[in-house]
C-alpha cells in the first residue's frame, strides 16, 4: 500500500504516534501528508465544497485519533472510512435542502467563489472525472473511488462500505468494465 510521495509508512507511523498524544506538529503534518488525497476524493464523490469537507474529515479523525491503533495502512483506511461518511452525510446535507428550497420556492444558494488559476484547472480536471463517475452506480463509484482514489485494500473498503470482500470485487469488475467501456467509445456500458 502506497503512502503520500513525502513520507514514508514508517514515518507515518511516527506522527501517529506523536499525534495520539495530542502533539500538534503531528496534527499538521499528517494533514499536509493526506489533504491532497482525501480533497481528491471528496471532489470525484461530487462533494459540493470538498475543501471545507475535508476539514471536517480531519476534525472526526484527530477526535478519533486518541482511540486509534495501528500503522500507516490502518490509518488511511479509518480515515478514509471517516471521509465518505462525511461524503454521505454531505448527500443527505444537500437533498434536505433542495427540498426545502423547493418548498420554500428560495434560490438556491451560491457555490463558494473560486479565484485562482490552479483550482480552475482543478475544476476542469474535476469534471472530467465526475463525468465518468457520473457513468456508474453509486456503489461502482465509491469502490472505484476508495480503491484508486484513496488506495484501500479490498478489505478495508469492504470495512468502509459495510460489504462483502466478493461484493467490492464484483462491484470493482463492473465499474472497471464500464469504465473501460466508456473511454473505448462503447454505448453498452453497464
Amino acid at each position: 500500500m502506497a503512502t503520500e510521495p513525502h513520507l514514508s509508512p514508517e514515518q507515518v507511523d511516527t506522527i501517529l504516534a506523536a499525534a495520539s498524544t495530542g502533539t500538534a506538529w503531528a496534527f499538521e503534518a499528517l494533514y499536509r501528508a493526506f489533504v491532497p488525497s482525501v480533497v481528491g476524493y471528496l471532489r470525484a464523490q461530487g462533494a459540493w465544497d470538498p475543501e471545507d469537507l475535508s476539514s471536517e474529515v480531519f476534525l472526526g479523525v484527530f477526535q478519533g485519533l486518541p482511540a486509534f491503533h495501528g500503522g500507516e495502512s490502518d490509518f488511511r483506511s479509518f480515515l478514509f472510512c471517516i471521509a465518505h461518511r462525511r461524503v454521505v452525510d454531505d448527500r443527505r446535507r444537500r437533498d434536505r435542502r433542495v427540498v426545502q428550497v423547493s418548498q420554500d420556492q428560495a434560490s438556491p444558494e451560491p457555490a463558494p467563489a473560486r479565484d485562482t488559476e490552479s483550482q480552475a484547472i482543478a475544476n476542469l480536471e474535476s469534471e472530467r472525472v465526475a463525468r465518468l463517475c457520473g457513468r456508474l452506480s453509486a456503489d461502482q463509484r465509491d469502490v472505484i473511488l476508495l480503491r484508486l482514489v484513496a488506495d484501500l485494500t479490498l478489505e478495508q473498503t469492504a470495512q468502509a462500505l459495510g460489504k462483502s470482500t466478493a461484493a467490492i470485487k464484483a462491484l470493482q469488475h463492473r465499474g472497471l468494465q464500464a469504465l473501460k467501456n466508456v473511454l473505448r467509445g462503447s454505448a453498452d456500458w453497464c
